[in-house]
């Protein structure tokens, strides 16, 4: 897929697996909108990428896509901007993690919304555009916790197979249309989102942001619903569909206590 001079719109650009996303798209010739909460780390991203890629055109937004409508607003801020989005990376999420009875119901809502409702939304208002003009490219970042429940971490687990089985169905639904829509599964992966839960856990077998997202730009033309990044995670992923339901709830647990 030739990207140059199209324009990507990266969710949680400002760090790790997102700002590693904008990385390879700039390298690719992609003109960039970059959306995060924080704006300062958004600005020095701009900054170095426009350093070496200094034909490129990159916007910073901010916002907090956490919020009731905010992909409605983005997708306003975009507009004004005069973009064409033909590129969308769904990165932005969240994850607590603890026992579900121990977690605020404002914080799960909360969780739910950038996982799932955001997720949705602005792929509704970006999408139709490129199947009518019969090309683009989805990518809606799930994870390996989608193929299992996660005790310890249940709501996130059960947005991640949300995540999941709706971007296959849109891979189904969309693949004679010159669009191509995959789900991106990582594993632990050494980014920001371990710090934010406050606690060590998953620490054996993390890959770096650059690993997965370079599994993802070597399959941006292949023709697969599903990526899952690395060979382990693969194995694991596939090991949970087969093995029996009460076992597997035991081992996913185990797996995702603190250390």
């Amino acid at each position: 897929m030739n990207l140059e001079n199209q324009t990507a719109l990266i969710t949680g650009s400002s760090g790790g697996i997102g700002e590693d996303f904008a990385v390879a798209f700039a390298k690719r010739k992609a003109n960039l909108v970059l959306v995060a909460r924080r704006e300062d780390k958004l600005a020095q991203l701009r900054t170095r990428l426009l350093e070496s890629h200094p034909g490129l055109t990159i916007d910073i937004i901010t916002a907090d896509l956490s919020v009731p409508g905010s992909a409605a607003e983005l997708a306003t801020k975009v507009g004004s901007l005069g973009r064409r989005i033909d590129i969308l990376v769904n990165n932005a999420g969240v994850g607590l993690h603890g026992d579900f009875v121990t977690q605020g119901v404002a914080e799960n809502s909360a969780q739910i919304q950038l996982n799932c409702v955001t997720l949705v939304e602005l792929t509704g208002l970006f999408l139709p555009a490129m199947t009518k003009a019969g090309r683009g490219l989805v990518i809606n970042v799930a994870s390996t916790a989608a193929f299992q429940p996660t005790p310890g971490m249940a709501v996130y687990g059960a947005t991640k197979a949300f995540v999941l089985s709706f971007t296959e169905a849109l891979w189904q639904e969309t693949k004679s249309t010159g669009v191509r829509v995959f789900a991106l599964c990582p594993g632990a992966t050494e980014t920001e989102f371990f710090a934010r839960t406050g606690e060590e856990f998953l620490t054996s077998g993390r890959q770096t942001s650059q690993q997965v997202v370079a599994n993802a730009m070597a399959a941006i033309d292949k023709s697969t619903p599903t990526v899952i990044s690395g060979l382990r995670n693969a194995l694991l992923a596939n090991g949970y569909r087969v093995a029996p339901r009460r076992v597997l709830l035991q081992v996913a647990q185990h797996i995702m206590k603190a250390e």
